[in-house]
């Protein structure tokens, strides 16, 4: 003969024996870790790397100028060396030159 039990006694029987089994599926819409991670917003930051510099046309300009005044002059001075003399300041013209031909190349690089 079955036993009869009155709605309410069955119904919380029914809820204390299913409660194991839903509180298990429960780990399994939140893995191990979740809650730590909520716990942490993302947050999401601009790079801090190195920012692209802007061309400065200004100096661009005065560097190219120089460059090309010091490069006017060389055919004449190194014509007096194939005379068999040498200027005094041809080196540092031609240290010149290559620093400013470097540094135009770099700033136009960036671009």
């Amino acid at each position: 003969m079955p036993i009869r039990l009155p709605f309410a006694t069955a119904s919380i029987l029914f809820f204390a024996l299913t409660s194991p089994c839903l509180s298990s599926q429960q780990g399994i819409n939140n893995p191990p870790g979740r809650q730590e991670v909520e716990k942490h917003p993302l947050v999401l930051e601009a790079p801090t790397g190195p920012q692209p510099r802007r061309l400065n046309v200004a100096e661009v300009r005065h560097d190219a100028m120089e460059l090309a005044t010091l490069a006017q002059s060389l055919p004449s001075e190194i014509e007096q060396v194939t005379n068999g003399t040498l200027p005094k300041d041809l080196n540092q013209k031609l240290k010149r030159i290559e620093k400013l031909s470097k540094s135009l190349r770099s700033q136009i690089a960036l671009q």
